[in-house]
Parts: C-alpha cells; sequence; structure tokens
C-alpha cells in the first residue's frame, strides 16, 4: 500500500508546483524548452555569483596584511569554500546540459504528443475546474462554491 504524500508546506507547494507545471506545459516539446530554460537560468545565475565571488576573494588576496585578524582568516575560508562548491555546482550544472541536448534533440509525432497532453490533464488536473471544485467541496465539507438554492 502506498505511503500517504507528506502534508508539510514544503511538499504541499511542491506539489502544487509540480501540477501547475505539468498543465501550463503539457507535451514533451513544452517540457522540453522548459527545463532548457529553467537550467540556462540557473546556469546564467551561478556562474554571475561564482564572478562576483572570485573578484570578492582576489580583492581579499589583495588586501592581504601582516595583521589578518582571525576574523578576516575565518571570513576569507568561508568564501573560498562557498567558492569551491559553486565551481562544484557550476560543473554538475554542465553535465546536466550534456545530457539535456540528447533528450532535446528527441521528436515525437503529433499524435503522442496529444498523448502528452491527455496523461497531463490526469496528472494534473486544473484545480479551478468547477467539477473538481464540487469534488473537493463534498470531499472536504469546504464552501469551495456557493450553494445554489
Amino acid at each position: 500500500m502506498p505511503e500517504e504524500p507528506c502534508q508539510c508546506p514544503d511538499c504541499l507547494k511542491f506539489y502544487k508546483e509540480h501540477d501547475r507545471l505539468i498543465r501550463e506545459f503539457p507535451t514533451l516539446r513544452h517540457q522540453q524548452e522548459l527545463n532548457w530554460a529553467a537550467l540556462q537560468a540557473f546556469r546564467t545565475l551561478v556562474s554571475r555569483v561564482l564572478e562576483d565571488l572570485q573578484k570578492q576573494n582576489t580583492l581579499i588576496d589583495s588586501e592581504e596584511s601582516s595583521q589578518a585578524k582571525a576574523t578576516d582568516v575565518k571570513e576569507a575560508e568561508t568564501l573560498q569554500q562557498a567558492i569551491a562548491d559553486i565551481e562544484n555546482i557550476n560543473a554538475h550544472l554542465y553535465s546536466i546540459e550534456a545530457l539535456m541536448e540528447r533528450i532535446f534533440d528527441v521528436r515525437v509525432p503529433e499524435e503522442i504528443e496529444r498523448k502528452f497532453k491527455e496523461m497531463a490533464g490526469e496528472l494534473a488536473p486544473d484545480p479551478l475546474n468547477a467539477d473538481r471544485l464540487r469534488l473537493n467541496r463534498l470531499l472536504h465539507q469546504t464552501p469551495d462554491l456557493p450553494d445554489r438554492n
């Protein structure tokens, strides 16, 4: 028997976003484009932050003095560790990009794209659909729709 999905706020937010992405991007092509754009945005942001941190680190290194305080040394070590971690993330993003290029080359016929749309509707039905709202009201006894007399 499957385990009940987690209901913590973070998971609920994830489920909502997951379903929205399926509803709004219901074909293979849409998902390819969405994931490519997200990957490129992630890489752009990571690269820009890395570049800025490296400049900051260079300034700290050039301003070294014999009177370096323990807190300055600790901050410099923390910055260097952050740079190393972000460089690692950047390397992984380049690897993901190489894999995504292979996925992006796949094309399917229109009939298969329609199958994707059909499955998307089943996996993530529109939460504002009147039938869905009525079902929610019945299941949860919440006033999602005004009662009609």
